[in-house]
């Protein structure tokens, strides 16, 4: 390695990382309905911090029902934005993480989705995600965000 890259990648490790006035947050409501054996829906909240322009770590809880008995569903992803800075119109995404069901089930799942937000520059608005996670995913919900005084 030389002197550039070690040099790259000593500032990128000692950076002190974003002040909380300075990073994007996030949070909502989200309603999840899984295509499984047992099937569940879930309904419950969602938090996320944008740890840059493009990425973005949401964690969401909630409760349901799965096979007439109460669920539980966590769930830990990390998101790639495509339009991250659009105030008008659809933005895109792709996310992958964990989920961790308590219940008729006791598990955890790998979860890898794609969605799409309106207005992901805006101060709120919908998104519906797509993908697998503990079954066929489908995942509706509204975000409200606060921006820094920079966007």
């Amino acid at each position: 390695m030389d002197f550039r890259w070690a040099s790259l990648l000593a500032a990128a490790l000692l950076a002190p990382p974003p002040a909380a006035a300075q990073q994007i947050t996030e949070i909502g409501a989200q309603a999840t309905a899984l295509a499984a054996d047992p099937g569940a829906v879930v309904g419950g909240v969602y938090g996320a911090v944008r740890t840059s322009l493009r990425s973005r770590i949401s964690l969401a809880a909630g409760a349901g029902v799965s096979s007439g008995q109460a669920t539980f569903r966590g769930e830990a992803l990390a998101h790639f934005l495509l339009n991250p800075t659009r105030r008008r119109g659809l933005g895109f995404y792709g996310a992958g993480g964990l989920a961790v069901v308590q219940g008729v089930v006791d598990q955890g799942y790998l979860v890898v989705t794609l969605g799409v937000e309106n207005r992901p520059g805006g101060r709120s608005g919908w998104f519906v995600e797509a993908g697998v996670g503990g079954g066929a995913r489908l995942a509706v919900g509204l975000r409200h965000r606060w921006f820094p005084v920079w966007w």
